[in-house]
């Protein structure tokens, strides 16, 4: 399947293979009919940002559905391909759909009803936030992103507020562990795998899902 028209132009034809045209990022309507034929076991190969996988394994979630495994075809942007080590040369991912192995990743979701898929972002900020039981901001902070941790289940990077003369970035810090939450004041935006929010938030969590998800990976 391919979502949106950067896909399709990136990646059709996706050759000897069925291509099913969805939009950038697809709705339930868009993908109920398409997962009523896949059986569980059955693979997709999935070409789209990771705004489009993310709206993918939402659906397969709640369908219970995460039997069915995904091969990605990432845009050469991804944050997903970088999280999880996946080629975005157009004959290395497509040969990696086909003849790779589909193994158990962490599905990392958020407390809104939302997945991360390659990364979800915000800042500045001030704030708090905490890996598990650890606190690793507590004050400014200039950016925080948060990626599925491919060994766990989530880490943060947050980056220090800007040296007097904005001249170069303050520390970063990174921590994994299975869970984060954000609070802080004002509220701020969080961009989901690329599609900002619809409002500004004051705390957001993300954590690990009791199941796993099929990631096809190098053989």
């Amino acid at each position: 399947m391919t979502c949106g028209d950067t896909a399709r132009a990136h990646w059709a034809p996706l050759t000897g293979d069925a291509v099913t045209e969805l939009p950038a990022v697809p709705t339930r309507d868009d993908l109920d009919p398409l997962l009523d034929e896949v059986p569980d076991g059955g693979r997709l190969a999935v070409a789209g940002d990771d705004a489009a996988v993310a709206a993918l394994l939402v659906r397969l979630l709640r369908r219970e559905r995460l039997g069915i495994e995904l091969a990605l075809l990432p845009a050469p942007w991804s944050p997903a391909a970088v999280v999880w080590g996946l080629p975005t040369d157009r004959e290395a991912a497509l040969a990696l759909a086909r003849d790779g192995v589909a193994r158990p990743v962490p599905l990392l979701r958020d407390d809104h009803g939302g997945l991360v898929v390659g990364r979800h972002e915000t800042g500045p900020l001030h704030g708090e936030v905490y890996v598990d039981e650890h606190r690793v901001v507590q004050g400014d902070v200039a950016r925080l992103a948060v990626a599925p941790d491919p060994e766990g289940g989530v880490t943060v990077t947050a980056t220090g507020p800007r040296r007097l003369g904005g001249l170069r970035a303050g520390p970063v810090t990174t921590r994994s562990g299975r869970a984060a939450q954000l609070g802080c004041r004002p509220p701020v935006v969080i961009t989901r795998d690329g599609v900002p929010g619809e409002r500004p938030v004051p705390r957001r969590s993300w954590y690990r899902h009791t199941a796993d998800w099929l990631l096809v990976r190098a053989p």
